[in-house]
This record gives C-alpha cells, structure tokens and sequence, in this order.
C-alpha cells in the first residue's frame, strides 16, 4: 500500500532568490485575482460558468499579453492556480448544497497568498542541500531529516516574515507495526487534554493560554501605530512570531501524543466530534480552539494508516452520561466531574467513564468485540 506523506523543510535562499520568489508568489496571486474576474464576469454578465478546462485555454492568451512578468514563472505552476481556483469553486458549491454557509471564493491581498507549487515537473534535489528550481535556480536546503519515496510534487510557502520553506510531497511505501492486542479509548476534553481508557490523564498544555498575555502587549502596541508605516508593519511580524510560536508548540504536541499512542495500541477509539458547531458555545469556543483536537485526531489518523493500526471514531453522544458498568444513561451538568450512577453506585471520574464507552463503541464498530460481550 502506497501513502502520501509530506517533508518540509527550510529554505535558504540568497536576497536575490528570496526576490525571485517573491515575484512568483505575486504573479501566481495576480493569476488567482484574475481568473477570478474572470469566472465572475462570464456568470454575471453573460450568465456563463467558465470551468477549469476554459480558463486553462486562455492562458497562453494572458500569458502573451503580460509575457515579461508570467514567462517568469514555470508554466505547470500557472496551471496550478487556476486548478487551486477550481477546487476553492468546488468547495463553494459542496457548502451550498449542503445548506452550509457557502464561502463565495475571494480575492486575494497579499497576506492572504503564501504559497505556490510545482505539480509535476521543474524542480529536483542535487545532492544533500542543494533544491533546483526551474526559473529561480539553485537555492540551498536544510534537510534535517532524509526523504522517503518518490517525491510527487513542490510547494514553496513563504510565513509572514518572509521565511520560505518547502514541501516535498512523497508517494510511500506503509510501514506497518508490529502486530498488538492492545486497545485505548481516548475521551479529549479541556480539564485533561484527553484521558484514555487504562487511565492515563494526559495534561491540557493550553499552549495560547501561555502566550496570551505577551499576544496582548503586542497588539496592543500594533494599533496604536498608524497604517502603512514601517514601524507598523515591523510590530505586525511581532505579533505574527508569537502566533507562529503558538501554532508550531501545538502541532508538535500533536504529533508527538499520537505518534506515542499509535505506537503502542493496536486499536485506537475516539469520538466523532463536530468540533465546527462546538465552538459556536462563546464560553468554551477559545477553550476548544486552543486544545485543537481535530489537528490531533488528523495525526492520529494518518499515523494509524501508515503503522497499520485500526482506528475508530464513534458518535460521541451520551459516551458521558451512559454508565460504563451497567448502561444506565443520566444527565449531567459540564460542572459534575464525578460519575456516580444511581442504579448500580459505580462511581469514577467522568471523563475514565467516558472513554470506556468509546473504547467499546470503538472495538464493537471495528468487528473486534462486541458491546454486548463487554457489559
């Protein structure tokens, strides 16, 4: 079994290439813009809907009007934005059939454009630090750990201090585990982070939390300086490094518990969770965001299929108010951190309770045991 698997790495790049590619990123968003103008003039006025397939002709046309800026860049990754514009379409059009909030797609400015990509061809690896690139040259490459397979495509992403990185994305052969008996049942919360069902608590790091108050002092300091000064736009990188250092804690913790957790359980059980309606509640949404579990549970799952475990998500809905020992269901307020049932007097702390019952939801949904069997 064949897997998608992307590398990043960071990218060195002299001040003569780092404006070489900033040039690209530009163009690649002027693209964007005016592909865009161009779907939404041929529907409004003509009461046409261009595809993908029509914008890809007239781009030889654009490409000769605007040739000394768009012969720039690599032709593939031309190709490339219209296609990125057609997937933005496709998701506008699933969000309105399913009576979602549609998102009509936009125009970029020029933060809101980080990125670029080579699908197929233009780019290689010479030798251990070195990353060939068609139309910008050769830019030097940390490659802090070795690449796997076949690499498919290269997307160059520059952060909002100018830093550019870039994403090997590789074809790779699974690696399966060794083969196990053990099953967890993981209950993810906002107390403890998550608490599986051998009784582990695992231990909220409330990574924004942390940070909050230096956030603060920056943006603080960041409006009261007038737009479009150079003192603002330097205070806006600050106020940009801490969310960066928000976000990369984060997505290192995440790895770094799933990857523990698919090494060591055969069969991994979690919840469902409809995370988008549960940050609709204003007094946990910044709880909730900050715990991210839908990043982790995105780990979990492509850990789980590269190592060849099971992994199995189940309808969260009474996993905490249903009595792991005798099935009894009763209410319970968030502010009751004790199960007690009344029908049998099993008493355990509510989020253990609950991941049991998702750990034998989990292992009844995978065909391993039935629930029937456990109760």
């Amino acid at each position: 079994m064949f897997l998608r698997k992307a590398f990043k790495y960071r990218l060195r790049p002299t001040k003569k290439q780092a404006r070489r590619l900033r040039a690209m990123l530009d163009e690649c968003r002027w693209l964007y813009n005016q592909m865009l103008e161009y779907r939404k003039l041929a529907y409004e006025e003509l009461d046409v809907s261009l595809t993908k397939y029509d914008e890809l002709m007239l781009l030889p046309g654009i490409k000769l009007e605007r040739s000394s800026l768009l012969n720039e860049v690599h032709s593939q990754v031309l190709q490339d934005v219209i296609i990125r514009l057609d997937k933005a379409f496709e998701g506008f059009f699933r969000r309105v059939k399913a009576g979602e909030k549609p998102g009509y797609p936009r125009f970029r400015g020029i933060h809101r454009y980080d990125s670029f990509t080579y699908p197929q061809s233009g780019f290689s690896l010479e030798g251990q630090n070195i990353l060939k690139l068609s139309k910008i040259g050769h830019i030097k490459i940390k490659l802090h750990r070795p690449i796997e397979g076949e690499i498919k495509t290269c997307t160059l992403i520059c952060d909002v201090n100018g830093n550019w990185c870039v994403s090997l994305s590789c074809e790779v052969s699974a690696k399966p585990l060794k083969k196990t008996t053990k099953a967890v049942g993981i209950d993810v919360g906002i107390k403890n982070f998550a608490v599986l069902s051998d009784g582990t608590e695992i231990e909220n790091p409330r990574f924004f939390k942390q940070d909050e108050k230096a956030l603060a002092k920056a943006q603080r300091k960041l409006s009261t300086l007038k737009k479009g000064t150079r003192e603002r736009r330097k205070q806006g990188k600050v106020v940009a490094k801490v969310h960066t250092r928000i976000r990369c804690r984060r997505e290192n913790f995440s790895h770094q518990l799933s990857r523990k957790i698919v090494n060591e359980y055969q069969y991994i059980c979690a919840e469902d969770l409809n995370i988008k309606k549960m940050v609709e509640n204003s007094h946990l949404a910044k709880s909730i965001a900050d715990a991210s579990w839908s990043q982790f549970l995105r780990f979990l799952s492509y850990k789980a299929e590269e190592a060849g475990r099971k992994l199995g998500l189940v309808n969260p809905a009474y996993t905490t108010q249903t009595c792991n020992r005798c099935g009894h269901c009763a209410e319970k307020k968030l502010s009751e951190r004790q199960h007690t049932c009344v029908q049998c007097g099993y008493s355990v702390d509510r989020d253990y309770n609950a991941s049991q019952n998702i750990l034998a939801l989990g292992l009844d949904g995978l065909g391993v045991i039935p629930r029937s069997l456990r109760l």
